[in-house]
């Protein structure tokens, strides 16, 4: 960690301080602003080097003004936990500095970052002639304590990279379509190596003053700009090094149609950076715009250790704006709820929202949600998802059961083959979840390993199969070993999974869980004849309104899920909730009915669309 002079930075990092300050600190007094800037240090700090270490002394606070650095915590069992990642105007080390206690995390650069110091000394002096600043300070620490464990810690990237892993991929053009999606969310500027050496003017013998300054322009750039996307040479040059060491977030572009291969720009400059450089690395795989549905995507993630995967048609406008809402962190995420045949009031609510413009960045759901995201996450359009769904539950299939229920009740055979039919219809094989064109995640149970599993990769079908494996309605799914079946057990409104997930912002919820309790008007539960002849009279004229066995098997599985619906809300952006009280969980015949059901709820609560509404809520 080095330290810099502060009249040798660059004026744009002194502009972009001053703003960072004034975020910080408010307007602060010019005698405290005088005091604070007389005190501060410049200091950089290399991608995988430490600022500080957990149990050291608190000599100096921090203010980030670029790059980006993680916060970890030592855990009594395990490698250290992440609980906070840092990007620039964010404050680092104040804490020990009030309590004078030590390092709580140890925080790491993991790229190239530049901030400036304030020693203990200098900042107590601060704090006893400026209110104002304990203030502020103050008010940042609170802010983090209330947010700590919030499933939200990965803030925008300022610096993206930009690195072919395959040969013959149009990185320029791609930066370029890239950063005009991106120039809704801000300030945007596309830097090449020919465009650096432009900007630095004669070229300089001496590497490390060269690579010095390289470094000075892309801070100045980064300060001028919220995203930078820097694009990498073909082949792993110095500036393909230096993209990858400066960068927060590298997109490894690779064309789909190729054998997924290691490229050099990979085995030479990701593999051999420091151990704690860990800039989030997402393989974006690249398709003609007439594409079918992709295939192979698991070879390509086993042999690279990728955070994320995407699947973009650059040419298609709608394609590079989902990318841009990721990196932006403004992807929208629809979460499904289960809910057998209510399920079906999921393509109502999807019809309102695609009606409204609100195109839908990843997917998830548990149960009948999680076969509604499938059909999401395929990106075929809704008439089309609309026929197959109608198609495929022509029969009940619940309707096969067993003559000697040893596991479960149903068969499943039915179950089965629509599954199949489903995912042979929409994606013409026996595809994988990584294949789906957008991202999608769906729950299940493990009921050899009591817990729940989040579902992400392998076979689509066997996935979902074991998502809606209802305990004792269907036979459970083996899968790696381990007994699977319904989600619901655990989460059957998995928002918090889709609230946790790398680049979405907005998290729009479709629960299907009955908000009124139906409340019981005897003493006690009849005997079998008793239910027997009440239930051959009209409905109307019923006197025990008791559920069926099987819609007693179905709901008494979610009871824990349902306990959890009230802080799931919470977590949403946008809530949907259809009231279905007298659609049976069980009732495969009334599709057009339920799915209207939803689409006049959705329109409830979008509400009148307004004019210039944009494609996001």
């Amino acid at each position: 960690m080095k330290a810099l002079t502060h009249p040798g930075s660059p004026a744009r990092l002194e502009q972009l301080l001053s703003q960072i300050l004034a975020s910080v600190f408010g307007e602060l007094d010019a005698s405290a602003l005088a005091l604070l800037r007389e005190h501060l240090t410049w200091v950089e700090v290399a991608g995988g080097q430490a600022l500080m270490v957990q149990g050291e002394p608190g000599d100096s606070m921090y203010i980030s003004v670029s790059g980006r650095l993680r916060a970890y915590v030592d855990q009594d069992e395990g490698s250290p936990r992440m609980v906070r990642e840092m990007s620039r105007g964010q404050v680092v080390g104040e804490m020990s500095l009030f309590t004078d206690e030590p390092r709580s995390a140890t925080v790491i650069a993991i790229r190239d970052s530049v901030l400036v110091r304030l020693d203990k000394p200098h900042f107590q002096a601060l704090i006893a002639q400026s209110a104002q600043v304990s203030v502020a300070l103050t008010r940042q620490i609170i802010k983090r304590m209330k947010t700590e464990l919030q499933p939200r810690p990965f803030a925008a990237p300022v610096t993206i990279g930009l690195l072919p892993v395959s040969e013959g991929v149009a990185s320029p053009r791609f930066a370029r379509d890239l950063a005009a999606q991106l120039q809704q969310f801000g300030r945007v500027r596309v830097v090449d190596g020919a465009a650096v050496d432009a900007e630095l003017g004669e070229r300089i013998d001496d590497r490390a003053e060269m690579s010095r300054r390289t470094a000075m322009l892309l801070d100045e750039i980064e300060a001028a700009h919220d995203f930078v996307l820097l694009v990498a040479d073909d082949g792993p040059t110095d500036w393909t090094r230096r993209c990858a060491r400066h960068s927060d977030e590298l997109l490894l572009l690779a064309d789909s149609a190729q054998p997924p291969l290691i490229h050099a720009n990979e085995t030479q400059c990701l593999m051999n950076r420091q151990p704690a450089t860990e800039a989030a690395e997402i393989l974006v795989l690249l398709h003609a715009a007439d594409a079918p549905c992709p295939q192979g995507t698991a070879k390509w993630l086993s042999r690279r250790p990728v955070t994320d995967h995407l699947h973009i048609r650059p040419t298609l406008a709608r394609d590079m704006a989902r990318l841009a809402r990721f990196e932006a962190r403004k992807a929208v995420g629809l979460v499904m709820a289960g809910g057998g045949a209510r399920g079906f009031a999921h393509l109502g609510i999807l019809r309102a929202l695609l009606e409204r413009g609100i195109e839908i960045d990843c997917v998830g759901g548990t149960s009948m949600g999680s076969l509604m995201a499938l059909l999401v996450a395929s990106d075929r359009p809704l008439p089309e998802l609309m026929a197959l769904t109608r198609k495929v539950f022509r029969s009940n299939p619940t309707g096969d059961f067993n003559v000697l229920p040893l596991i479960s009740l149903i068969k499943g055979l039915r179950m089965r083959r629509m599954m199949s039919e489903a995912v042979h219809s929409l994606l013409g094989s026996d595809a994988d979840i990584e294949d789906l064109w957008k991202n999608y995640f769906c729950i299940a149970t493990n009921y050899s390993q009591a817990r729940e599993d989040t579902l992400r990769s392998g076979r689509l079908r066997q996935a979902v199969l074991a998502s809606i494996a209802i305990p004792g309605a269907f036979p459970p799914v083996v899968r790696d070993g381990d007994l699977l079946c319904d989600g619901g057990t655990f989460n059957n409104f998995p928002v918090d999974v889709m609230r946790a997930r790398r680049g979405v912002g907005v998290v729009i919820g479709a629960d299907l869980g009955l908000s009124k309790p139906r409340r019981i008007e005897f003493d006690e539960v009849p005997g079998t004849w008793t239910l027997l002849r009440d239930r051959l009279r009209p409905r109307k004229a019923r006197r025990y309104r008791m559920p069926s066995l099987m819609n007693y098997l179905l709901n008494v599985t979610v009871l824990y899920s349902v306990s959890r619906q009230r802080a799931a809300r919470r977590m949403t952006d946008i809530y949907f909730n259809p009231p279905l009280e007298r659609v049976g969980l069980l009732e495969w015949g009334r599709f057009d009915q339920i799915v209207t059901q939803g689409y006049e709820h959705a329109l409830q609560v979008l509400g009148p669309k307004a004019s210039g509404q944009g494609p996001a809520p």
